[in-house]
C-alpha cells in the first residue's frame, strides 16, 4: 500500500501570495505547473489552534475506525455529538477531513481521512 501524505507549511501571507503569483505567471506563459497539495498556516500558533489534541484524536479515529457517520464517531470517541460535529466541520473546512454525503433513510455525512501522515514543513 502506498503511503499518502498531507503537507502542512508555515507561510506568511506575503510568501503565499508570491507563490500564487509565480504560478499564475507560469500559467500565462503556457508552462506546466506542478500540482501542489497541502495546507498552509501563517504561524505555529494558528496551526495549534486548528490541530488541537482533540482534533488530532478525531483524525486518528476516523482513519483507524472508519465510522459511518459523525454520530458514530462521537459514540466511538465518547464525546458530545455537537462538539464532535463542530470539530469535524472545522477540520473539513480546513481540508483535513472529507465528508461523503449519503442518503440512506436519513441524510448523513461519513468522515474520511485520505492520507496516512501529516508532514510539517517550517522554513528557517
Amino acid at each position: 500500500m502506498r503511503v499518502r501524505n498531507i503537507k502542512i507549511a508555515i507561510k506568511t501571507d506575503e510568501e503565499l501570495f508570491k507563490e500564487v503569483k509565480e504560478v499564475c505567471e507560469k500559467l500565462e506563459k503556457g508552462e506546466k505547473v506542478k500540482r501542489h497539495e497541502g495546507i498552509s498556516f501563517e504561524n505555529l500558533d494558528v496551526m495549534r489552534k486548528v490541530l488541537t489534541e482533540e482534533r488530532l484524536r478525531i483524525l486518528k479515529t476516523v482513519k483507524k475506525e472508519h465510522p459511518s457517520s459523525i454520530y458514530r464517531l462521537a459514540k466511538i470517541l465518547g464525546r458530545d455529538m455537537k462538539n464532535t460535529f463542530d470539530d469535524v466541520q472545522y477540520l473539513a473546512r480546513a481540508g483535513f477531513i472529507e465528508l461523503k454525503k449519503t442518503k440512506e433513510g436519513r441524510e448523513k455525512a461519513t468522515p474520511l481521512v485520505k492520507y496516512d501522515k501529516i508532514l510539517l514543513e517550517i522554513p528557517v
